[in-house]
């Protein structure tokens, strides 16, 4: 791939793993600005993997090569940068900490064995780093902390440590202690053996931890019983406890002066769980029946799975893959499993279920993934995370597999995007490209979803917050060379009458030959909602020829769908033909399906039409000292509070049904009021009146009309 942005390729290290117990995934994970990006270019530099570390601010660094990436300084996409220390590999996974980004996490979640949980210690634990480390325990995510930064002027390590034991739990234990020099943090102290730098309380206690955590009861005894336990006896044991996910070995590291990366790395190759240590995940047959489980065995069955998809204007779409079982090898073929939701709506699979696309594909050369650069690879063994250029048909999420015997991974849950922004193209050549590029954007990114609303008429997508959607408009320039402009959203409304009324629709013109003649009375009266439409005919004498009556009902539908208040549709009505004429010769389909639109209208300004809106059922999850203003806010959108729920100790469940006129842009608002804490779910529930001081402000859709 071009050099792009001052990126570096790697120097030259061997990337291939001999095998899958040599090989370390492991994911970063934290909030923005806790210091990711710069971390991983100080343990690439410092295991010799790049020369020297670049830097976020001049746009240097390995994972972070994306134009919108420069310039925003952060990142907004997983990136991969593999390193070698001690004779093992350890793919490096560098994942964004802002909210919008999501989806980006839980793939790199998906990819990883194990997770390095950052925190910087300028900035303490706050309520969007506890859903971090939930998004990590959901999972069940092996899981140790980096606290980083300690050069900052007000880095408190002492109080972020505990801060994060607060948080976290009481087996968020330091493996490693800070040895100072005046201010400046110069070397670690390790507590798994004895050290003049180690408190020896906080080392017992440490050691006790890993044991217990182990199971290991034999060893308990004898440390008890006075006997000094050997280091690599204690590090098999602390590897134990990191692979259950119930113990958080803490190591304190300066990116700047590098103090404390030696001992992470260190950590990573002894201490992390390998990919046979992780379970893989669920896997099924494409009908949608269990299979046996996987094992992380290079000889084994291939199963390997898309977390991410990106396309390259210079190579073209390029699959990130994770292999879980099996060894892929360049210019064979592989099965193509499409994800599909439905398949596991409940959690399980469900028989007869079928993915959306399955077919065989033939894939091409391999690479290993460093930052935008691909080093060759002549094969992949399981456990392993390669790069496959133009597989053309594989999607993020999708599972590839042996064509004889094809198997599907349960997905991982992605986040629901909840903010709509509703796009129109720039000029007719965008248009004609428009439907393809966000083919391609919705492939590479399962958040975003791609929605034609059939009433509003708008093509809307919907992102994860703000800052995602001016990503993937920004995608949308860069990549396809296409342009958009935003328009505001509309909520799909109906229109209803509240009582009887009565319309004569009259059209008749005479211009030279045949002309147009046909008349209509109706009588029209509301139904109870969801009730829909009935016709009724009740003409007598042949006053509408029989042949002219469906040209009625289909003109009353078609003014139905445009409206007869504010251009949106009516629903729930029952319209009966009481009367009408006609002509011999000047009366005809078109005729009559005018003069039933004309009818309704007619009818609608003898009588109140009242506009419906939809409500959605909504679920609000927050710290419990934010419940309140979450509820007074909701109430200002007009929702009716149904209930509360405890969730956990510390956070609150809050059920409502609020109009979704009033949710456009809640995914921002409640962000921004609860600093990244809150999290919310809306699913539709029904149609209500909108009170009429709401509805006055509603615009006209002349368009519609």
């Amino acid at each position: 791939m071009a050099d792009k942005g001052g990126a570096r390729r790697p120097t030259g290290q061997d990337l291939g793993a001999s095998s899958p117990d040599r090989i370390r995934n492991v994911v970063l994970v934290g909030p923005g600005g806790s210091g990711k990006t710069t971390l991983v270019e100080t343990l690439l530099a410092s295991a010799g993997a790049v020369p020297r570390a670049g830097s976020v601010r001049e746009g240097t660094t390995v994972c972070d090569f994306e134009d919108a990436e420069h310039a925003h300084e952060r990142s907004i996409s997983l990136a991969v940068a593999p390193l070698v220390h001690a004779g093992v590999k350890v793919n490096l996974v560098d994942t964004p900490g802002y909210a919008d980004f999501v989806g980006e996490l839980r793939a790199g979640l998906r990819a990883a064995d194990c997770a390095l949980f950052v925190i910087a210690a300028n900035e303490g634990v706050d309520d969007a780093t506890k859903t971090l480390w939930r998004e990590c325990a959901d999972v069940a995510m092996p899981r140790a902390v980096v606290i980083t930064k300690l050069d900052q002027a007000r880095a408190d390590y002492e109080g972020v440590l505990m801060a994060a034991q607060d948080a976290f739990g009481d087996k968020v234990m330091p493996l490693y202690l800070p040895v100072r020099s005046g201010d400046e943090v110069t070397a670690l102290a390790g507590l798994l053996s004895p050290s003049e730098h180690a408190d020896d309380d906080l080392r017992g206690s440490f050691i006790e931890a890993v044991i217990e955590e182990s199971e290991d009861e034999s060893l308990m005894d004898r440390y008890l019983g006075g006997e000094e336990i050997d280091e690599d006896v204690l590090v098999a044991d602390l590897e134990k406890a990191v692979a259950r996910a119930s113990f958080h070995p803490v190591v304190p590291v300066c990116s700047v002066t590098g103090v404390g990366c030696e001992q992470l790395l260190d950590l990573m190759v002894r201490a992390f769980p390998s990919p046979p240590e992780h379970t893989p995940p669920e896997v099924f047959t494409p009908a949608g029946k269990a299979a046996g489980a996987i094992a992380c065995d290079p000889s084994g069955p291939l199963v390997a799975e898309v977390v991410k998809t990106t396309s390259d204007p210079y190579v073209g779409r390029l699959s990130l893959v994770r292999v879980f079982s099996g060894t892929l090898v360049p210019d064979s073929t592989v099965h193509v499993s499409g994800h599909f939701s439905s398949f596991f709506g409940d959690g399980s699979a469900v028989g007869g279920s079928h993915p959306d696309h399955d077919e065989d594909e033939k894939i091409g050369a391999l690479s290993y993934a460093f930052g935008r650069y691909l080093e060759p690879a002549g094969q992949v063994i399981a456990g392993d995370i390669a790069a496959i250029g133009r597989l053309s048909r594989a999607e993020t999420g999708d599972t590839l597999s042996t064509v004889d015997d094809p198997r599907v991974l349960k997905p991982w849950s992605m986040p629901e995007p909840l903010l709509p922004v509703a796009i129109v193209a720039r000029s007719k050549a965008d248009e004609d490209k428009l439907s393809s590029a966000l083919t391609r954007l919705a492939a590479e990114d399962p958040s975003i979803r791609v929605e034609n609303n059939p009433e509003t008429h708008q093509l809307v997508l919907w992102t994860m917050g703000e800052a995602h959607s001016s990503v993937v408009l920004e995608r949308l320039v860069e990549r396809y060379s296409v342009n958009v402009d935003a328009e505001p959203f509309l909520v799909s409304l109906r229109e209803t009458f509240t009582g009887p009324a009565k319309g004569h629709g009259r059209h008749v013109k005479q211009s030279g030959g045949h002309g147009q003649y046909a008349v209509c009375d109706i009588e029209v009266e509301p139904l109870p909602e969801g009730a829909g439409f009935e016709f009724v005919d009740k003409v007598v004498g042949g006053a509408v020829p029989r042949n002219f009556i469906p040209s009625v009902e289909k003109g009353v539908r078609a003014q139905m769908e445009r409206g007869v208040r504010a251009g949106y549709p009516v629903v729930d009505l029952r319209v009966t033909l009481v009367d009408g004429k006609s002509h011999s010769v000047d009366s005809s389909d078109m005729a009559f399906q005018t003069a039933g639109g004309l009818a309704l209208r007619e009818a609608a300004a003898t009588t109140t039409v009242s506009l419906l809106e939809p409500y959605d059922a909504v679920t609000v999850i927050v710290p419990d000292d934010l419940v309140g203003g979450v509820m007074s806010d909701l109430s200002s959108r007009r929702g009716r509070l149904l209930g509360t729920d405890k969730v956990g100790d510390d956070r609150t469940l809050v059920n409502a049904e609020v109009p979704q006129t009033e949710l456009t842009r809640y995914a921002i608002d409640l962000r921004s009021a609860t600093h990244g804490a809150g999290l919310f779910t809306r699913t539709f529930a029904h149609y209500e009146p909108m009170p009429e001081d709401v509805a006055r402000n509603v615009a006209v859709r002349e368009h519609r009309m």
